[in-house]
């Protein structure tokens, strides 16, 4: 199998995830802002990472914080001014950093004026860029679609009489981009970014982007898949996201970005089985250049066979695209408080960070990963998350996993602001703090900035492709390769010693390693519980 050589910037790119409302506060409202951004970008740098990936800081009424736009083109107050998302740009340049932002394609909030004017009637301008149906006979909505948030996926408008669609909150309708109507104002929206200078865009849930147009009812989700914390996992959403016609936009929307040069698109997809719409999303050099889906998100133990089925998709066949891989963010439990819980947090945190970053694709980084931040703990009277409210208790929710950066460990609130944060600090992180941790050569950050320089430096951990080597239970090990050398990565994710070493006796030299202790980087024959290495061929 040939390696593909193109290496665009973004390709097996590390790209830090910064959450706007929870990285730094400048003007004491107790909510982070983009002047925080610009003033904590010196910090990202020094990681080594290669660029940033910053959630929505548009207008917004903050139903959803952020992800119900109201208007694509400003800077919610909250956040700042446009000025200052321009000396983001600049500073993060300045500091060799790429800069991708969020695109909120799929709904707007339900205060953007597109849908003040599509609901005023059946006959304006505007009246066909939201999906609109007439109730059945019985008044009941069109059909049995479920929203993300615990409700159907419809609500009724009075002034038109009709219901309109939202896969996520009532306050967030979803557009109709079978409208190539809206498909041009999304294009638009997309060069008035590219203008100011950004590198890419991360395409939040964008296979919900279309539906049928026929409006048919989804089947029910099998046993196998089927959850019943919320409806919408009790049935499989096969009419109501990852529409056909979907494909053709992305094309539309590639073309537009590359006439501004190397910009990097990834798309998210939240599915039950996202990796068909992935590869469709990402094939040939047409569409989208890489996509990310909840497979490491959703997963609750991580196994080495549960590794290797969701890696084992994206093989590097003629014309794929390219993988991403997150392990944390803003929607999901962090994942140092799911996996290897038998094991102290420091070590948790290094042996996910190194297989992390071992992995075949880009790498999302979620903000205070670096420093191992677990989930914080927020009793019920300081939720601020919808899910949160609607799942309680059966769900951790999300709000967890945005709490405050920990940056003084000496400082109320960390460091973070001088007032009481719109989330609590987390009990834990603290003394996790980014001054606890900075000049420690045996911290979790200084471990972390090591292995993102070994990553940059080493063509098989960026490019190479995989081949995964037989093992006993519970350990995973594979072979990344280029022409150049050959990386070999081997963890043991279970709880048990084992005794074993590779086959046909490579010689390795170990380059960084969690839980061995071995001399002089040789490779070990015993492997601890929850303990890796990589090392490459002498």
């Amino acid at each position: 199998m040939s390696v593909n050589r193109d290496h665009e910037w973004w390709r097996g790119a590390v790209i830090y995830q910064i959450y706007p409302r929870s990285f730094l506060d400048t003007n004491g409202d107790g909510i982070g802002d983009l002047i925080g951004i610009a003033e904590g970008l010196e910090y990202v740098a020094d990681l080594g990472v290669d660029g940033i990936w910053i959630s929505p800081f548009f207008k917004s009424p903050m139903d959803d914080f952020g992800y119900d736009v109201s208007d694509y083109l400003d800077v919610d107050p909250m956040f700042g001014h446009l000025s200052d998302f321009d000396q983001i740009v600049t500073t993060a340049h300045d500091l060799g950093l790429k800069v991708i932002i969020d695109q909120v394609y799929s709904h707007t909030s339900s205060q953007h004026a597109w849908f003040e004017e599509s609901r005023q009637s059946g006959d304006n301008p505007k009246s066909d860029w939201y999906v609109w149906a007439d109730a059945k006979l019985d008044g009941s909505p069109p059909n049995n679609w479920q929203s993300t948030f615990a409700c159907p996926a419809w609500t009724w408008d009075a002034r038109r009489q009709q219901y309109y669609m939202h896969n996520f909150l009532p306050s967030q309708p979803d557009l109709n981009l079978h409208n190539v109507e809206v498909q041009d104002a999304l294009l638009d929206v997309a060069r008035f970014w590219l203008e100011r200078g950004v590198d890419g865009f991360r395409l939040d849930a964008i296979n919900c982007g279309m539906h049928d147009p026929e409006l048919r009812d989804n089947p029910p989700a099998p046993p196998g898949i089927r959850n019943e914390t919320r409806p919408s996992f009790m049935q499989l959403p096969k009419y109501n996201m990852s529409h056909d016609a979907m494909p053709e936009v992305l094309e539309r929307l590639r073309e537009v970005a590359d006439a501004y040069g190397p910009v990097f698109t990834v798309a998210e997809v939240g599915t039950p089985d996202p990796l068909a719409t992935m590869k469709e999303y990402t094939v040939g050099t047409k569409r989208l250049n890489t996509a990310y889906g909840f497979e490491f998100l959703g997963t609750q133990e991580l196994t080495p066979e549960r590794v290797k089925e969701i890696l084992g998709g994206w093989a590097g066949e003629p014309d794929e695209g390219w993988p991403s891989w997150a392990f944390s963010n803003h929607d999901a439990p962090r994942a140092v408080s799911r996996w290897g819980t038998d094991f102290e947090l420091s070590h948790r945190a290094r042996l996910i960070s190194l297989l992390q970053l071992s992995l075949r694709g880009n790498i999302f980084v979620y903000q205070g990963e670096e420093l191992g931040l677990p989930q914080a703990h927020i009793p019920f009277e300081k939720l601020q998350d919808p899910e949160a409210f609607t799942n309680w208790p059966h769900t951790l929710g999300r709000d967890g996993a945005r709490t405050p950066m920990p940056w003084k460990h000496d400082q109320r609130y960390a460091g973070f602001s001088t007032k009481e944060p719109w989330l609590p600090v987390g009990r834990d992180h603290q003394q996790l703090a980014v001054d606890t941790q900075q000049g420690d050569p045996g911290s979790v950050l200084s471990f972390f900035r090591q292995i993102i320089q070994l990553r940059k430096s080493s063509p098989a951990l960026k490019y190479g492709e995989i081949e995964f080597i037989d093992a006993p239970k519970g350990v995973l090990a594979f072979v990344r390769t280029t022409h150049e050398e050959s990386a070999y990565c081997v963890f043991n994710l279970g709880n048990d010693p084992i005794e074993w070493s590779l086959p046909d006796n490579p010689e390795i030299r170990v380059c960084a390693e969690v839980g061995i202790n071995s001399s002089g980087g040789e490779v070990p024959t015993s492997l601890g519980g929850y303990c890796g290495y990589v090392g490459f061929e002498k």
